[in-house]
């Protein structure tokens, strides 16, 4: 008896040990945020043509860099650990949305492939900084594959969804799913919408963004009834944005922990719906790095660890 205990403490020691050495994965949108990845705008953005890159403006690079240091500062509150990918980039301003050159699993990082052309090139530097931080590489899309991460979201630890638009392509979500495959991971595609057009971004997370694990944040008009169903079919409320956020980038919305989230502050009519349905809601500054150049809170981040459960 003694001898069986003493087998089962070591047997949760060495488990502890384990998962305290943990530096990656979180099939999940939701699950507690411990580590990301963000990137400091840098001369790049501050220089970025607008009509080149598809800003509204030209971004005040020593104003952006104030509310980029007020966001990380945002997170640190809330006891995330941030790591910078400070490698020089030259003439990739969207550089800052570092969450769409790569995907977490459980068993390592799928680099991806940037569908805006103008972006090439950041899945081999973020690729570079996995490698830094010890995250093992599963599996790089190649050939004609296009993927961009903004368009790829957990509804679970084995469900994916996929969208298919401009930055994301068939080939893409086929090699995707053809290497989730052997870990059970079922992939939904989400066909997008036209919308602006292929110059503009919009990705799936333009769209949606989870809060909790049965909770959803949606801009309906754009997503199709199919995938509408198939989210109630797995139980899930959907929190509307109004139609006069969602160009305000209401739909984007980084989940911190279940309940808790972070957004872009002026959307006051999301952040009650939100508060409304049970959510805490922090806010950033984001005139510059987001509302000019396109990306939310969760594009500014690249979670590589979250606890789920």
């Amino acid at each position: 008896m003694l001898k069986s205990y003493t087998f089962m403490l070591c047997t949760m020691l060495l488990s502890t040990s384990l998962f305290a050495q943990q530096n990656y994965g979180g099939q999940t949108m939701v699950g507690d945020l411990k580590i990301v990845v963000v990137r400091k705008p840098d001369e790049s953005f501050g220089k970025a043509d607008p009509k080149t890159w598809h800003y509204t403006s030209q971004p005040n690079l020593e104003k952006a860099q104030k509310e980029h240091d007020d966001f990380v500062a945002i997170l640190k509150k809330q006891d995330i650990q941030v790591v910078y990918h400070d490698q020089p980039l030259n003439n990739l301003a969207d550089a800052i949305f570092v969450h769409d050159p790569a995907l977490i699993t459980n068993h390592g990082a799928i680099i991806l492939s940037m569908g805006k052309p103008l972006r090439k090139g950041e899945e081999s530097a973020l690729k570079n900084k996995f490698k830094a931080l010890n995250i093992p590489i599963l599996f790089e899309l190649h050939g004609k594959a296009t993927a961009e991460a903004g368009d790829i979201l957990w509804l679970d630890n084995k469900t994916l969804a996929i969208g298919r638009g401009f930055r994301t392509n068939q080939e893409g979500i086929d090699q995707i799913k053809n290497t989730l495959a052997p870990f059970n991971i079922k992939v939904v595609q989400v066909e997008l919408p036209y919308d602006q057009g292929k110059e503009a971004c919009l990705h799936l997370q333009s769209l949606i963004s989870l809060v909790d694990h049965k909770k959803a944040l949606v801009y309906p008009k754009f997503l199709p009834v199919s995938f509408i169903e198939h989210l109630k079919e797995k139980g899930f409320a959907l929190i509307e944005v109004p139609e006069h956020e969602y160009n305000s980038m209401g739909p984007n919305v980084l989940a911190i922990k279940p309940n808790v989230c972070l957004t872009i502050e002026g959307n006051n009519e999301t952040k009650s719906r939100l508060e409304a349905a049970g959510c805490k809601v922090h806010t950033y500054e984001g005139n510059e790095i987001s509302h000019k150049a396109e990306g939310g809170a969760t594009c500014l981040t690249r979670p590589i660890l979250r606890l789920e459960g």
